[in-house]
């Protein structure tokens, strides 16, 4: 059984606690899951199953939606409701001014992991070491937050609750957005709840219950729930291979492409056209997006760029590789070579299928 699981974590668990239990009523042991969820929070867990398992560092890299609540006036020390008072603020906070708060968010700032976090350093779990009353230093990391949106506030409060939607980068900790807020206004916060809406394309509402994949296990019928490997890289445009030419690429042997045998089967993007292809100098790199100077995956079309450094790494531009029975076998890349568009194998989910 290969696929991505959407699981719907409950309270109270760690997202280990939810692959040791999936192993459990599966039998499977390749399982491995696409991003932490803290024990408190909840929401969506992508779980990978089988070949899937292959994904994972692809999908820990899509950026995560949340929606959090904030408690202001209020610091603890690991910056959630599940720890220790430390101090309590007065707060005078008026819509205004938690809106414009929330504008200096937006983008990218510096964020210091918290102590009570999962990052490992000399081989201990950071929390791990928290607990033992241990403060270690800790470098600030850049985050991006791509939206901040207020769903609610409760400000008439003597700490005023504070709901809203998040977009961000991989490795984002809501709770330091929380008091990272909060310390912004000047009164400190904490983060009292959280729920993952999203992962890059995956969405909550596709998200099962654990009584509801028990269930399906019973029944014979999980499978049926898992999503498969290629959705991570809709992004790409996709080529289907000869049995011939899938030969040659299973065993990394270079294959050659004409412009139009690359197409995108979802429609988001155009296939290769021979007017952006020129192979001059053999150094293939993208064709970006004119209105955004680094998106190489938003643009299946390719360029070779004439007078390139040689000394200077291309971009990579990937491709979905499939069957002639449609079956997705794997990510290749796609080199210039004089007047050639060649295709080698990155990364193999499937052998050899007709």
């Amino acid at each position: 059984m290969d696929g991505i699981l959407l699981v719907l974590k409950p309270p109270g668990m760690t997202s280990f606690d939810v692959i040791a239990w999936l192993r459990g009523i599966t039998g499977i042991k390749k399982i491995g899951h696409a991003g932490t969820l803290d024990p408190a929070a909840v929401g969506l867990l992508p779980v990978c199953i089988g070949k899937a398992t292959k994904t994972i560092g692809w999908l820990q890299d899509f950026d995560k939606s949340y929606r959090a609540e904030m408690v202001a006036g209020i610091i603890t020390n690991t910056q959630d409701q599940e720890g220790e008072i430390l101090q309590r603020n007065k707060v005078e906070l008026d819509k205004g001014e938690l809106l414009q708060t929330f504008d200096l968010f937006i983008g990218e700032y510096e964020q210091l992991p918290p102590m009570h976090s999962a990052i490992k350093v000399n081989g201990k779990r950071l929390y791990e070491l928290a607990r033992q009353g241990v403060e270690l230093h800790r470098k600030k990391r850049k985050v991006h937050i791509s939206k901040l949106t207020l769903i609610d506030a409760k400000l008439d409060r003597e700490n005023p609750v504070v709901l809203f939607d998040v977009s961000c980068s991989k490795g984002t900790y809501i709770r330091t957005l929380c008091a990272d807020i909060g310390q912004k206004i000047g009164c400190g916060a904490y983060m009292s709840f959280l729920i993952r809406t999203g992962v890059g394309p995956f969405s909550i509402e596709k998200a099962l219950t654990l009584e509801e994949i028990k269930r399906a296990s019973e029944e014979g019928n999980l499978s049926s729930a898992l999503l498969p490997v290629d959705i991570v890289f809709q992004k790409y445009p996709g080529v289907s291979l000869s049995s011939k030419d899938l030969l040659r690429f299973t065993n990394g042997a270079p294959v050659e492409l004409m412009q139009e045998d690359v197409n995108l089967g979802d429609g988001t993007a155009e296939p290769l056209k021979q007017e952006d292809v020129n192979l001059e100098d053999g150094t293939a790199v993208p064709l970006k997006n004119e209105n955004e100077s680094d998106a190489p995956f938003d643009a299946p079309q390719l360029k070779i760029a004439n007078n390139r450094p040689k000394t200077e790494e291309p971009d990579p531009c990937f491709v979905r590789v499939y069957s002639e029975s449609d079956s997705f076998i794997g990510l290749g890349k796609i080199h210039g070579q004089k007047s050639k568009i060649i295709l080698r194998a990155h990364k193999l989910f499937a052998t050899n299928q007709s």
